[in-house]
């Protein structure tokens, strides 16, 4: 047996006896269940109230929406130049509303002036809520409407940006003055944020994965040492592929489950495709199609 041979043994025979160990001394905690995330069957969250049926983020669509009996909405938040916080995705209001220019060039006033029905159009090519008096909702107006519903709130503004910096503080601040603890979950796609935010939270809020912890539960799962990994959040809200690499597995997402993590779909429209991640495990949708969503989770609730 030649040298590099019995190096190359020796270093296997050195990794399965670390991979032994580590399983010995290893006992991956799941996480402390979140009453907001108690939920016995699928949900349906509606991604800024359902884009199809009327204009995002607006009183009409949160009101269609929640007539279909979705379980809540899926809105991001921006803070405005007085440092209110609203419901809206864009970092600017162009293509939204009749104005021009970035959320937090104006004060929440000046913004609620606005059409926030102006570019939305149907699938004729008309624009029936331009006008119709709908207008940017501030984030207290939808806690407080819609007080008996799940909301995901997702922070946009980026970490080094002075709205950013803001942010979860200020998110923390409205939450507890309103006693919404239970009733909201809070992510971002920057780790930073959401720590951030729980600095203040002290994990009194269900907390959702961003893009680092979503890679780093990934990589556990496909090596051999998964059983260290030790989740940081108490929700994922992920694609069904994130580049090449398949989220929508059943043993990732039986993986994350048995740290009771639930695991939520986003960006899904095809009925095949709702239909397997159902089987598959999927906890929720966050999704534009709210009614069919709903029609599918319907039918496979009852079978």
């Amino acid at each position: 047996m030649g040298r590099k041979t019995k190096m190359a043994l020796t270093v296997g025979a050195a990794s399965v006896a670390a991979w032994a160990a580590s399983k010995v001394v290893a006992k991956p905690a799941p996480r402390e269940g979140k009453k907001a995330l108690d939920f016995d069957n699928p949900i349906i969250l509606a991604h800024r109230g359902g884009l199809t049926e009327a204009p995002a983020n607006t009183m009409a669509t949160f009101s269609t929406a929640a007539k279909l009996g979705v379980h809540g909405f899926a809105v991001d938040i921006r803070l405005t130049k007085d440092e209110e916080i609203i419901v809206f995705h864009d970092e600017i209001v162009d293509h939204v509303t009749d104005f021009s220019g970035k959320v937090a060039d104006y004060t929440m006033s000046e913004l609620q002036k606005a059409d926030a029905g102006y570019t939305y159009t149907n699938d004729n090519g008309e624009h029936p809520y331009r006008n119709s008096g709908e207008r940017i909702l501030s984030l207290r107006e939808l806690l407080e409407t819609f007080s008996h519903m799940l909301i995901a709130i997702n922070l946009t503004d980026t970490p080094d940006t002075y709205e950013g910096s803001l942010m979860p503080s200020k998110l923390w601040r409205l939450l507890e003055e309103l006693g919404a603890e239970d009733r909201v979950i809070v992510m971002s796609a920057y780790d930073e944020q959401t720590d951030r935010f729980n600095l203040y939270a002290q994990n009194r809020v269900a907390i959702g994965a961003g893009n680092t912890e979503v890679k780093r539960a990934y990589a556990a799962f496909t090596s051999k040492f998964g059983h260290l990994y030790s989740p940081r959040v108490d929700f994922f809200i992920v694609p069904e592929k994130l580049g090449m690499f398949p989220l929508g597995t059943e043993s990732f997402i039986l993986f994350l489950s048995s740290l009771n993590i639930p695991v939520y779909f986003e960006g899904i429209n095809n009925p095949d495709t709702f239909t397997k991640l159902l089987n598959a495990g999927a906890a929720g949708f966050v999704t534009n199609h709210s009614a069919l969503a709903m029609d599918i989770v319907q039918k496979n609730s009852a079978e």
